[in-house]
């Protein structure tokens, strides 16, 4: 039945909605005692007081791989089980943190409400209506809902589809669980008049401002000496600005393992055989694919054939043999059986494009003067790919308007295909091309031909043998298991000039790769092992792609303890200001007059004014935006000066000299609307959500695991 297809098919189910439901009533057992079990290795996490045990956690990714494999008919990737992870651990979140809350505010759904929401005319889910809706028309199709609902009650769908929509419906019932507290706690949120005042006066109170403004940069950072002392001591006195996070920085070197000299004479024996055994062979086709190590087709068009390779076949008899040509690490050689006629034209041509799309017929005649401007500068001349890079308003403008080999097929634009086509040989198209992009000017770089190759091809790849990669794999094992710390993996390798030493600094837990190393996850794991410490060298060598690695941790934070080295950076910038904003104050002493001031403390200081600002988004000059300064600025008389105070960018010496209060308003309600839209349709259910997640106090340690 199509339509039981349509179902198993449709992405939004299948993995989308249906990726948490598969675990529903699974999920629910293991819950049942308090945890997740305990299997005495590590936990994966912590959800509101319940351990998720590993083990138990695997086993739910299992199953939820084994039903989307059985859905899908296919594998699960690696990016398949990331996701997968993902989906169960935020159903255990659900399951966990939330439904609790949701049970305390009597939020429940009925069977007669969920018989509405999977077969009711009136309020049918959006989820269930899209899927009998065409895309096309917007129809919904009533007759073909009627028919799945019916095979799912009499148990006539497909077992498996029968466990993937009763799976669903038992989900369907969280998500409208979900709704109903967003709904509730947004239809909770109110916005008083005081709020909607203190925006109105943020908005329309305004002053204007002289000032002094010396900033933190003036001061030569060498004269600033930030003691390890003063950061711990910074640290312990705004600890909670400060959010521990996971990190792992590390030293490593890469063994890049190229081909041997022997390997490529290997290779190179190798295609010589073959190039005999294709010559000689009945059906040198068959023959090219079963020694191929690159998938070819029998026929060319002469888009799809390098300028040596065509050079080659065009010095070359029928039934001759060409190369070995090289591509990159690619060995190909051809046996060359003839031509034939294709019935479409293929050709090589690059433009410079003028656009003139959504632009009213005055512009439109000024881009066709610009155009017909540049057409003229070319054949006076000037290069086409330099006028192609300067005025190219199209993806190809970089390259010079190469628009690459293309045929007559109907996948150009009619006017701008029929155009080039048209033109014979290579060279300037004489006249402008309009399309419904614009004007075109345009050059055929290779002209065009309805020739194919028939070649027979076998392409060899150049790869490191077995011993090559042996005795590199060696060579790199020796160093590792000579090395006993970080440190001392420095030191060897800066005695040893053909290896580089490579840092990774800061790497996620989660993260694949760091810096220009892919799919190094195998790296990453290993830095966040348990027992792993800051100075250990890795137990192993890294095969990375076709690299081997070498690894030594060398820093470590973990979320969970932060300490001030941490943050080291962040906190010496702000002790550095303090000590330099220390230094400014100092050489400014008592101001009374910014003219003076500025003159005896000499360069750095700068004297500015600003007019009309207000609190809300209210700039200064030089400073740009520095709460700290606009906000003593409206703290002051009119007329008065403030004292040298710090500022977020610098110091600063205030005088307020005028200021506008907006007056009463009777009705604050468009301000009311401003905050709304500020804070979003679901602004305060968002909130509620993430205050649920954070007092759930959620230990999530996936990262350090898979």
């Amino acid at each position: 039945m199509a339509l039981i297809s349509r179902i198993r098919e449709n992405s939004v189910l299948t993995i989308g909605i249906l990726a948490l439901a598969l675990f529903a009533f699974i999920i629910g057992d293991y819950f049942s005692s308090g945890s997740l079990g305990s299997s005495g290795q590590e936990n994966v996490g912590e959800i509101n007081g319940v351990d998720v045990d590993y083990q138990q956690f695997v086993k739910l990714v299992d199953v939820q791989r084994q039903q989307q494999e059985l859905s899908t008919g296919r594998s699960a990737t690696e990016a398949d089980l990331a996701n997968i992870r993902e989906q169960v651990w935020e159903q255990l979140v659900q399951d966990n943190a939330f439904q609790p809350e949701y049970e305390e505010l009597g939020i429940d759904v009925t069977p007669d409400e969920l018989r509405e929401m999977v077969q009711g005319t009136k309020n049918l889910h959006p989820f269930i209506r899209q899927q009998f809706t065409d895309p096309n028309t917007g129809v919904f199709n009533e007759a073909q809902h009627r028919e799945f609902i019916n095979a799912a009650a009499n148990k006539t769908l497909p077992a498996e589809q029968q466990y993937i929509w009763d799976s669903f419906k038992s989900n369907l019932i969280q998500i409208r669980k979900s709704e109903k507290y967003q709904n509730l706690v947004s239809v909770g949120d109110y916005i008083t008049t005081a709020e909607a005042k203190k925006e109105y006066t943020t908005q329309n109170n305004k002053i204007s401002a002289e000032y002094l403004y010396v900033p933190f940069y003036s001061v030569n950072d060498t004269t600033v000496k930030v003691t390890n002392s003063e950061i711990e001591s910074y640290y312990s006195k705004h600890k909670s600005e400060y959010n521990g996070f996971d990190s792992r920085s590390f030293d490593y070197v890469v063994y890049q393992v190229l081909p041997s000299g022997e390997d490529s004479t290997a290779l190179l024996q190798e295609i010589n055989d073959l190039a005999r055994g294709m010559a000689a062979a009945e059906n040198p086709v068959a023959y090219a694919s079963a020694n191929s190590d690159v998938r070819s087709p029998s026929s060319y068009s002469a888009g799809e054939l390098s300028a040596e390779v065509k050079a080659a076949v065009a010095n070359t008899i029928v039934g001759g043999m060409v190369g070995p040509i090289k591509d990159g690490q690619n060995y190909s050689i051809y046996k060359y059986m003839g031509t034939e006629t294709d019935t479409v034209s293929t050709l090589r041509a690059s433009h410079i494009l003028i656009n003139t799309q959504g632009a009213d017929e005055t512009a439109k005649a000024v881009a066709k003067v610009k155009a017909q401007d540049i057409l003229n500068q070319i054949k006076g001349g000037a290069s086409f790919e330099t006028l192609a890079r300067i005025n190219g308003s199209d993806g190809t403008a970089q390259q010079g308007g190469d628009l690459g080999y293309f045929s007559n097929d109907g996948r150009m634009i009619p006017a701008f295909e029929n155009a080039v086509f048209g033109f014979r040989g290579a060279g300037l198209l004489p006249n402008l091309v309009e399309t419904d992009f614009g004007y075109h000017i345009v050059k055929v770089t290779e002209p065009k031909s309805n020739i194919k190759y028939n070649l027979a091809t076998i392409t060899k790849i150049l790869e490191p043998s077995e011993i090559t990669l042996n005795d590199s794999y060696q060579e790199a094992e020796s160093l590792r298991a000579d090395i006993s710390s970080a440190e001392d993996m420095k030191a060897k390798v800066a005695e040893n000039e053909n290896l580089v030493l490579l840092s990774a600094q800061r790497v996620a837990a989660g993260a694949r790769s760091f810096n220009s190393v892919q799919d190094a996850r195998e790296v990453v794991l290993w830095a966040y092992g348990n027992d792993v410490s800051v100075g250990d060298v890795a137990d192993r060598v890294f095969i990375v792609g076709d690299t081997y690695l070498i690894a030594a941790l060398t820093d470590a934070t973990d979320k969970e303890s932060p300490k001030a080295s941490d943050f080291k950076t962040q906190i010496e910038a702000k002790v550095k200001n303090k000590l330099k904003a220390e230094k400014i104050i100092a050489k400014l002493g008592d101001v009374s007059d910014f003219g003076a001031a500025a003159k005896s403390y000499g360069a750095g200081a700068l004297i500015e004014t600003v007019e009309d600002i207000n609190i809300a988004t209210g700039m200064l000059n030089s400073a740009g935006i520095d709460a700290v300064a606009i906000g003593k600025a409206f703290g002051l008389k009119v007329n008065t000066t403030s004292k040298p105070f710090i500022g977020q960018n610098g110091v600063f010496v205030m005088k307020k000299t005028a200021e506008t209060m907006a007056p009463e308003l009777a009705d604050y309600s468009k301000y009311k609307e401003d905050i709304k839209q500020r804070v979003g349709v679901y602004g305060s259910a968002s909130a509620a959500d993430q205050a649920v997640r954070e007092a759930a106090e959620i230990v999530d340690r996936r990262a350090k695991m898979f």
